[in-house]
């Protein structure tokens, strides 16, 4: 690496901040803000559609992400999952990696 170039930290953006996030909405589109009550409420008790870990690595997939958000991707175990479950798995492994701030968190 040239001295001219600068690495980035973790404390820079990504030109992929919140990309995540676009992934996480289109597994789980909402419509209206009734429909996103509804829908953070039944997340929350455990209810509504789930996804499967391969339909989750597909979208990602296909929202042709960097290899390092492939990587928290590819972390997710086997099975299927709520929006809420979804986010708090794919949230323990940026914060794992310490990468909050450069590619955001999901909700």
């Amino acid at each position: 690496m040239a001295a001219s170039q600068k690495r980035a930290s973790n404390k820079d953006r990504s030109e992929h901040f919140g990309a995540m996030q676009e992934v996480i909405e289109s597994l789980f589109p909402v419509d209206g803000d009734h429909d996103a009550a509804l829908a953070a409420a039944m997340a929350q008790a455990g209810l509504g559609p789930k996804v499967r870990r391969l339909d989750v690595i597909v979208a990602a997939e296909s929202a042709d992400l960097p290899d390092e958000l492939m990587e928290i991707f590819s972390l997710l175990p086997p099975g299927e999952y709520t929006r809420q479950r979804l986010c708090d798995q794919l949230n323990s492994a940026i914060a794992g990696h310490a990468w909050g701030q450069v590619y955001g968190t999901v909700e």
